[in-house]
């Protein structure tokens, strides 16, 4: 017997495909843990401003209680009526507070100098029209 027929007696071979996809991304995570661990964070944190900062500190709790979640999940304990659901969703609230900020600093900056150019150009001003129909009389129209 070769080990994949070992491993499909101990579960159901409906959730092989499952089971093999949970394996690949373990690999994934597993992988993404070592490049981050490779450089010290002192001196990633160095490299990035205090937004980035802030941005790579909270993918990395939420990701750290993630798998907490999936931990207590393969424990049988439901991560539902467990705190680090509360802690989750604090993280979240982090997380839309840093893109608002992000989105802010993306958004476009008003130059009021130009903005009241532009209005003031744009707006009809009597006394130059009053000028204007004053020194050319109007067509069809006659002097008195």
């Amino acid at each position: 017997m070769s080990e994949d027929d070992i491993n499909t007696e101990e579960y159901p071979t409906e959730i092989h495909d499952y089971l093999a996809a949970f394996e690949k991304s373990l690999g994934s995570v597993d992988e993404m843990l070592k490049t981050m661990m490779s450089v010290s964070r002192s001196e990633l944190l160095q490299k990035l401003e205090p937004l980035e900062q802030a941005k790579m500190d909270l993918v990395s709790v939420y990701t750290l209680n993630s798998m907490f979640w999936v931990y207590l999940a393969t424990q049988g304990i439901n991560p539902k009526e467990h705190p680090v659901k509360q802690e989750l969703e604090r993280i979240r609230t982090y997380m839309n507070k840093v893109r608002e900020i992000a989105d802010k600093k993306k958004a476009s900056k008003l130059d009021k100098g130009a903005a009241s150019r532009f209005v003031r150009n744009a707006l009809w001003e009597p006394n130059a029209e009053n000028e204007h129909s004053s020194k050319t009389p109007a067509k069809g129209k006659k002097r008195k």
